[in-house]
């Protein structure tokens, strides 16, 4: 017997929504191990003008109290943990 036919087998002896959790992680695996050319830009692979064009495409939903021009002297300074 094969993997695949193991697999089948074992998920016959799950219930409904473990069965469901077992597909989605097969699909999250096929996902994973996809040809590099066969995968859609997702977590981790979006390359930076993706990110940016993400950003644009966002950015006018946000409110009108969000300032646009906020620089690094806006930023506080990071304060040191205090030892344990």
């Amino acid at each position: 017997m094969n993997y695949a036919q193991t697999i089948y087998q074992r998920s016959l002896q799950l219930p409904d929504t473990a069965a469901q959790e077992a597909l989605d992680f097969i699909d999250f695996l096929l996902q994973r191990y996809a040809p590099a050319a066969a995968r859609t830009p997702g977590r981790g692979d979006a390359a930076p003008q993706d990110t940016a064009a993400f950003l644009r495409a966002v950015a006018g939903g946000w409110g009108d109290d969000i300032p646009d021009d906020i620089d690094d002297t806006d930023l506080g300074t990071d304060t040191p943990r205090d030892s344990l």
